[in-house]
């Protein structure tokens, strides 16, 4: 078990990974602060937010090849997913501004956010529908406005010799990789981080030569059940995750449960 001391070793890196938030209409979002508050604590040198931060439910046909526009809908998700993203992003700001107005140094930590499947219902609608084309697009999201580093759907970024993406898919058939974490390590090859599962699942390998992968998949930052999962479906982890002393594709994990974060902040209020 690692402690969570804000100091990393000499080349080390300090991540904080949080995983899908799907937010939309009329689900809490007040553990998004929570989180906020927490980088601002435990001050990471890296945020890398996996993606679906944006659910857009009103746009879900999109994946199933069917057209269909509800446009105060969309507008509603968009500015659902805005809001969430800036009670994220607040509690930070609210430091920096502090720290200048104290003439202290700036904590200002590397903010990463992947675009997931769900914020790409966007794109397919603009394209799928030539009416929208110039209506609907990335520029809607307020990600950068707030300071985050975007990155397009599944691209990859490495940081620390950790790959991370929304998913990972056969470059062969272009199909995400499925299986558990130990079969998905043999495929990729490589130390990775993804979402776009519910849940988490975590595996490490050690080679002869010394090295260590290492692969984590967790989906789920959020306080709302899924109708669609049904009552035995939604009683999967959910939290964030601190990966201390990344080097080489090598970490220390530390969970970071929501119910942790609740007690911590939420009850605090």
């Amino acid at each position: 078990m690692c402690s969570d001391a804000n100091k990393s070793a000499p080349g080390a890196l300090k991540i904080l990974v949080i995983p899908d938030t799907q937010v939309k209409p009329g689900v809490p979002m007040d553990h998004l602060t929570w989180a906020g508050k927490y980088i601002v604590d435990k001050k990471p040198d890296v945020v890398v937010h996996l993606g679906d931060h944006w659910d857009m439910p009103s746009l879900s046909s999109y994946d199933k090849g069917k057209k269909s526009f509800e446009g105060r809908r969309v507008l509603a998700d968009i500015q659902a997913g805005n809001e969430g993203l800036r009670m994220l992003t607040q509690p930070l700001l609210d430091e920096q501004e502090k720290q200048r107005r104290d003439k202290k140094k700036v904590y200002k930590p590397r903010l990463v956010l992947l675009r997931g499947n769900h914020e790409y219902r966007i794109i397919r609608a603009a394209e799928e529908n030539a009416e929208l084309d110039g209506l609907l697009s990335y520029e809607l999201f307020n990600d950068k406005e707030l300071g985050w580093e975007v990155h397009d759907f599944l691209e990859v970024v490495e940081i620390g010799g950790v790959a991370f993406s929304h998913y990972f898919y056969n470059p062969m058939t272009g199909a995400p990789w499925g299986g558990m974490a130990s079969t998905m390590l043999k495929n990729i090859g490589f130390s990775f981080v993804m979402g776009h599962r519910q849940g988490k699942e975590a595996y490490e390998r050690h080679l002869s030569d010394g090295t260590v992968q290492r692969a984590l998949i967790v989906g789920s930052f959020y306080q709302h059940d899924e109708d669609y999962k049904g009552p035995q479906a939604n009683h999967h982890w959910r939290g964030v995750v601190m990966l201390h002393e990344v080097k080489d594709g090598n970490y220390d994990l530390m969970e970071v449960s929501l119910n942790y974060l609740k007690r911590r902040y939420g009850e605090s209020e």
